[in-house]
């Protein structure tokens, strides 16, 4: 069963490009290509400038057949997120759908998951580092104006992992956290572009959200317009594997049931 939602993309990048026609109508394109009915624009809110919620309206009357979704992914940015949240509180009407991550650990300036900068959770001691980062989680949550947790397992990145690391043990209170919060999950494929080589979050992770009877979004975190639903088929069976037959997509922050889509119905 193949996924028809993409609810993680960066039409931006990691710069401001205000939206216009031309930078996300490629976007919508490649959904038709590979099946998506439904995707979320979710830059992140240090991009705040370039959102135009007149440029979605106007992309969704050019494009009927593609649900778009206006969204943000609200971090923890020790910089940006205090004004990246009273943006969305100000603009909460105005979107359907924000994303909710950890970069950062307390202290830090810099995000823990760039590329091949495994400093960070060295100098922690790998251990430690997971327990900051499920802190973290933990005052994102907290902090509300959210509908989704992004890749919560991201501290996995850089292949570091504790010794007997146990991704239930410790993700459990995260997951009963986001089930009182009527939070969803995504299910993303990003991670197998990254050293740890597998998806977002863990399978058992998965597994445990599906008998928690949390819902599930599906997502590539795409920074190009190529990468929307990037081994989604590989996702698929993983979603199999932890017993998920449906996911969710939203509107207005409201989630709403989606069946996984037969492959040959495409």
């Amino acid at each position: 069963m193949f996924p028809s939602s993409d609810y993680h993309t960066h039409p931006q990048g990691h710069n401001v490009h205000p939206y216009t026609i031309d930078l996300l109508q490629p976007w919508i394109e490649q959904c038709r290509a590979k099946g998506i009915r439904s995707i979320a624009f979710t830059d992140h809110d240090r991009y705040i400038a370039g959102v135009d919620f007149s440029v979605i309206d106007h992309l969704r009357d050019l494009n009927p057949d593609v649900q778009i979704l206006a969204g943000i992914e609200l971090d923890n940015d020790p910089a940006t997120s205090t004004d990246g949240l009273h943006w969305v509180e100000q603009n909460w009407e105005r979107l359907d759908f924000v994303l909710g991550s950890v970069h950062y650990f307390s202290g830090e300036t810099e995000m823990l998951d760039r590329a091949a900068e495994t400093a960070q959770i060295e100098s922690r001691g790998v251990s430690r580092a997971f327990d900051q980062y499920v802190q973290e989680l933990e005052k994102l949550i907290a902090r509300g104006h959210l509908d989704c947790l992004a890749h919560l397992d991201l501290v996995k990145i850089h292949g570091l992992l504790p010794r007997d690391y146990d991704p239930t043990k410790l993700f459990r209170p995260i997951l009963e956290l986001v089930r009182a919060g009527g939070l969803a999950i995504e299910a993303s494929t990003a991670g197998w572009r990254k050293a740890i080589g597998e998806q977002y979050p863990h399978a058992s992770i998965l597994q445990m959200a599906v008998e928690l009877g949390i819902p599930i979004t599906t997502a590539s975190d795409a920074h190009s317009y190529v990468q929307v639903a990037a081994d989604y088929e590989r996702l698929a069976g993983v979603l199999d594997a932890a017993g998920v037959t449906e996911t969710v997509t939203f509107q207005r922050h409201r989630p709403k049931p989606a069946s996984l889509t037969n492959l040959e119905d495409l």
